[in-house]
């Protein structure tokens, strides 16, 4: 599993990076998470407001922080196809 967290490393940014660092740990799933700072990345994938969350090359949310439910329901849809 491939987990990108987009931002610029803005509190909301590191926000978000814990909450699925935590979802992950919990569900002891194991995936690579990465954060991308690069704004023409960021804008690569649609994305105008940070933070950002891109699972398996989806995006599943931006402008918010999701909590850790929310990042671990996403991350059963991916594991579950």
């Amino acid at each position: 599993m491939e987990i990108k967290v987009l931002g610029p490393g803005c509190v909301r940014c590191k926000a978000l990076e814990q909450n699925v660092i935590n979802a992950l740990v919990e569900m002891g799933v194991a995936a690579d998470v990465e954060k991308v700072t690069d704004i023409n990345k960021i804008t690569d994938y649609g994305v105008m407001m940070t933070p950002g969350l891109v699972i398996n090359g989806k995006v599943k949310v931006f402008g918010r922080v999701p909590d850790k439910e929310e990042i671990k329901k996403w991350i059963n849809e991916e594991l579950s196809q």
